[in-house]
């Protein structure tokens, strides 16, 4: 017998979809299981606060579940579920003080040093400055800017992907992650030497991976397939 084509994530989160649209909450329960990890690593990076990233992240699926039988089709379950995420993020940032410094009691960095420093409290002390520093400035870029590095880099979207998401162009999308990469090079650089040690400051080339090695590692498994 001729081996069954396997059907895409995207194709099963359809007919999932459609399974909500008829009654089916379980169908919906396996659409919560399936992005719910993914839809809190991306709040929790836009907002930068751990109880502020789980109320969101509950409220969005509350109302995609509310608003599942108006939901169209005409762009995948995921592209609707993220911009409702994205927007209310922006929301609860635009109604709350940022902080000005990310402190070492912040999820991501504390979340981002279980995962990278081994039980090495030299190599945690290490990198405890440089992850505080990239979260800072992570923080400090525009929304926009922002959301498009937690997308590609966090998420592992494609450029096309994240313009769908953002309502933009994938040359728009590409111009944000350039301009992204140039500002987090330089605050990573520019911090005074007798906080951290030079080696402790990577060349442009090398950030993507050192941006990518703070983002996926925060026990968040973000970048499972969707």
């Amino acid at each position: 017998m001729p081996n069954k084509v396997k059907a895409s994530p995207h194709e099963l989160a359809a007919v999932l979809v459609h399974r909500a649209q008829a009654g089916d909450t379980s169908a919906f329960g396996e659409l919560f299981r399936r992005y719910q990890p993914r839809i809190f690593a991306l709040v929790l990076h836009l907002t930068g606060n751990e109880s502020d990233a789980e109320d969101i992240t509950q409220e969005v699926f509350l109302r995609a579940f509310r608003s599942i039988h108006k939901f169209a089709g005409r762009s995948q379950f995921f592209t609707w579920v993220y911009r409702i995420a994205v927007n209310r993020a922006y929301n609860v940032k635009r109604a709350t003080t940022r902080r000005g410094e990310v402190h070492m009691d912040d999820p991501r960095l504390v979340m981002a040093l279980a995962a990278d420093a081994d039980n090495n409290p030299g190599k945690a002390a290490a990198l405890r400055e440089t992850y505080r520093r990239l979260l800072h400035a992570l923080d400090r870029l525009p929304k926009e800017m922002r959301t498009t590095v937690v997308l590609v880099t966090l998420q592992g979207f494609n450029h096309a992907e994240a313009a769908v998401i953002q309502k933009c162009s994938p040359g728009t999308i590409a111009w944000r992650i350039h301009k992204a990469r140039q500002r987090l090079h330089k605050a990573l650089v520019k911090a005074p030497r007798c906080m951290t040690p030079s080696s402790m400051n990577p060349p442009l080339s090398a950030l993507s991976s050192e941006l990518r090695t703070l983002l996926e590692h925060c026990d968040l498994p973000a970048l499972s397939p969707i």
